[in-house]
């Protein structure tokens, strides 16, 4: 190895101490992974030695650390002007001749190597950066499109000053790291054309939830720049890592984001940027920036890339719009969620709701509050305080002194790995990104509550509102004499809800799903050309980056049900058809002209009578494709299917036959049909309707209604409804024994265990085999049945 200069290809990940963790990094995968498909382009990487020999000539490194040794880091003002000072004794600095030469014959080399005057990408490596103890991610200059040695050599200075940016100044002070013991290495790397691509990173685990099985890829149009900085809103991905390791096709969602910059390429005169920003075309922004190829390929790499490091990952990738390669051009370990303690389970609950003023993708799963500090310019940063609510466009790495002392970050723009939602985690606080407006819209100085534990979506809120954390030791709950399964209705948080004691999940509702990310009418998909130009507008929008209207509501579905059930993978996900009335399904955009006007929708429209009937049949088959896509095509077949509202028998044999018509054949590939088992006449001819099914999932709501005759809706009778009525829990009696008795399964799924824990003991003295909970009561009533019924 030269003391100066080494390529890539001769470095290992033992060589952190000589060039840093993201270029022995570099240096790794393109020794030893190379075989295994991961393409990482070429490059040289200056040494440690290189950038003490630059700083001991002319004196400089002394001039530093004196200069450092009189600050005051807490002084935000201070700081700017220290760190200034000294980034600027560095570019006014001249490279020692021997360092100099041996960049300028490494460039010739890539110049030979690839095309004279080879654009390159200059990146910061330090040498205690991208270790599994510490993140220096994101704290040092990148310079992108640099062509020609003079310009070569200006940005390997720019990334050697790039150390004493405020932000790393302060990170070192903080985590105890001397400033003369961190050295910076310049990776010097061939550019992918992704500014006529696309780029973005991916992690090799959820980084909301810390869920491990799940690859999330965000990507945007042109250089990655943009992603990392949160200048955009990028398309977000996610693939399931044991399927795709199958050679599934296990792409298990995707969110179109708005795209509406992208860095790309600009002619430039010496001294002048090489790269610009500029604004996605309309056409484009609508468009997903990878198709499912390059998605499958870039899941491929990082479960390559994490099986060889043994850790989780955090992996920066281009793709090259010139020949469409797929490129890794930066992986370290990811530094926040892998070093949680997944035995506790951290909880934060809001208590009570106020008037939305913003709202964004949810980071952290936490809630704060406080007074709402906006800031427009880096220069007024000092105005926020400890426990203020940090509200700006988009932050950087010169924004880290502050965002230390705030009790949540509000941004403009930005996405999941954006600058702000890094920072976010590594600090323990809530943030929202990609709001839009929110520097508008959320007063200055206001009281808010910033609350990030209510799914995907984050949000503001006018005032100080009540709210509580808990945290439970999941390493300690007792057996139960019972397998506790969950109600989940929202895709967006099946992965924090998988980290929860379970055995599956009893109830998958596709309502969610349906009215959250569809919110169209199946019928209006399938008669779109029918639709007025403004509905048909609204769908265009809305399903924007899909084939066409129809591919849009089965993929859309398709997707929601794999999230779930990727989640809870291996384990059993009961999925229920769609049990929307036809009031609910008139809310949905063309609904209107399709549904009655029923007096009763609650006894009306609904269940297996829908499915089978001629106006509803075409709609239903869609469900059917979505679960065949799930099951057959990505490979989940840990997915049952639920029918709900089954009235007769002559129902059930129709929509079994139905099911069956359309590739959902029960027994095939194990799967098994379970009736919800809610009207009277369930329990009460339960052997026939246990003919055509596989089992029942008692739902309490509609039984005990029915059972009682009464509209659990109405205020007039609620205080007469009760599970726990005689006559309701004599119909779940017998329906339990009749599953018994034949060896078919037997839950419930319905309100009731949720709301009442000696309801949930009650059933267990039965004899039932699953209990299905909303996540929220899982463990209260799993604490509860233990001491009911210990052991």
């Amino acid at each position: 190895m030269n003391s100066l200069v080494v390529w890539f290809e001769e470095l290992t990940i033992d060589d952190v101490p000589s060039v840093g963790g993201k270029n022995a990094s570099l240096g790794e995968m393109v020794r030893e992974l190379t075989a295994a498909g991961v393409q990482v382009p070429g490059g040289f990487a200056t040494t440690a030695d290189a950038y003490r020999t630059f700083l001991a000539h002319e004196e400089l490194d002394q001039r530093i650390y004196a200069a450092l040794r009189e600050l005051d880091i807490e002084d935000v003002q201070a700081l700017s002007r220290t760190g200034g000072q000294i980034r600027q004794w560095i570019m006014d600095t001249p490279f020692p001749a021997e360092l100099e030469t041996a960049i300028r014959d490494a460039y010739a080399e890539m110049e030979r190597r690839h095309t004279e005057g080879v654009s390159v990408a200059v990146r910061s490596s330090a040498t205690a950066e991208d270790l599994p103890n510490a993140s220096f991610a994101g704290q040092q200059e990148t310079f992108l499109n640099i062509a020609g040695i003079d310009a070569v050599l200006h940005a390997v200075k720019g990334v050697f000053a790039s150390l004493f940016n405020d932000r790393a100044i302060t990170y070192r002070e903080h985590h105890g790291f001397e400033h003369d013991q961190v050295a910076l290495s310049a990776g010097v790397q061939r550019m992918v054309r992704s500014d006529i691509g696309a780029s973005g990173v991916m992690f090799t685990l959820d980084t909301e939830s810390g869920f491990r099985d799940a690859v999330f890829i965000t990507a945007a149009w042109g250089l990655g720049e943009t992603v990392v900085q949160g200048a955009v809103n990028p398309d977000e991905f996610y693939l399931h890592k044991p399927l795709l390791r199958e050679g599934r096709p296990a792409i298990i969602r995707r969110i179109r984001g708005e795209k509406a910059v992208k860095m790309v390429y600009r002619e430039a005169a010496p001294g002048e940027p090489p790269v610009e920003t500029v604004e996605v075309p309309e056409a484009e922004r609508l468009r997903f920036a990878l198709d499912d190829d390059d998605l499958i390929e870039l899941g491929r790499q990082a479960i390559a890339i994490e099986d060889h490091y043994g850790r989780p990952m955090d992996i920066e990738w281009a793709k090259d719009g010139g020949d469409g390669g797929i490129f890794i051009v930066q992986a370290r370990p990811e530094t926040v969620k892998s070093r949680s303690d997944a035995l506790q389970l951290e909880e934060y609950r809001l208590h009570e709701r106020g008037e939305i003023l913003a709202e964004g993708r949810a980071i952290g799963g936490r809630i704060g509050d406080g007074p709402a500090r906006i800031v427009d310019r880096i220069e007024d940063m000092h105005r926020v305080e400890a426990g203020d609510v940090l509200i700006t466009d988009m932050t950087d790495p010169d924004w880290e002194p502050v965002m230390k002392r705030a009790a949540a970050i509000v941004t403009n723009r930005g996405g999941r790995t954006c600058h702000a939602a890094i920072i976010a985690r590594e600090l323990g606080i809530p943030a929202v990104v990609g709001c839009g407006d929110a520097t508008e819209q959320v007063p200055d100085g206001a009281a808010v509550t910033v609350s990030c534990a209510e799914g995907d979506t984050g949000n503001v809120y006018r005032g100080k509102l009540d709210y509580e954390r808990s945290t439970h030791d999941l390493d300690r709950l007792p057996e139960l004499p019972v397998k506790i399964m969950m109600n989940v209705a929202n895709p967006d948080q099946a992965f924090n809800f998988q980290a929860l004691p379970n055995h599956g999940v009893g109830l998958a509702r596709l309502e969610f799903i349906i009215n959250k990310s569809i919110a169209v009418h199946p019928r209006a998909v399938l008669e779109y050309a029918g639709q007025s130009d403004e509905i048909k507008q609204q769908i265009d929008r809305l399903s924007a980056g899909y084939t066409d209207p129809v591919s849009f509501y089965v993929d859309k579905l398709a997707e929601g049900i794999s999230t779930i059930a990727a989640a809870f993978w291996p384990k059993k996900v009961i999925v229920r058809m769609s049990d929307f009335k036809s009031n609910e399904y008139a809310h949905l955009l063309g609904g209107t002209q399709y549904e009655p006007e029923e007096e009763n929708p609650m006894l009306g429209f609904r269940g297996a009578a829908r499915y089978i009937s001629e106006a509803f049949r075409p709609c239903f088959e869609l469900e059917c494709r979505a679960l065949n896509k799930v099951r057959k095509e990505i490979g989940l077949i840990n997915v049952d299917v639920m029918i709900p509202f089954v009235r007769t028998l002559q129902e059930a044999e129709q929509v079994v036959s139905l099911l069956a018509d359309n590739g959902l054949k029960r027994g095939e590939d194990g799967l098994r049909l379970i009736m919800m088992c809610e009207l009277p006449s369930n329990p009460l001819l339960a052997d026939e309707f246990l003919e055509h099914f596989d089992g029942f999932s008692i739902g309490s709501n509609d039984l005990t209604q029915l059972t009682l005759g009464l509209d659990r809706d109405s205020g007039l009778v609620s205080a007469s409804f009760d599970e726990r009525n005689p006559a309701v829990k004599a119909l779940i009696a017998m329906a339990i024994e009749k599953c018994r008795a034949k060896g078919k399964y037997i839950g419930i799924c319905g309100q009731g265990p949720s709301d009442h824990p000696d309801l949930a003991a009650w059933l267990i003295e039965q004899g039932i085999e699953t209990v299905s909970l909303n996540p929220d009561s899982v463990l209260k009533t799993w604490l509860h049945l233990a001491k009911r019924h210990p052991q």
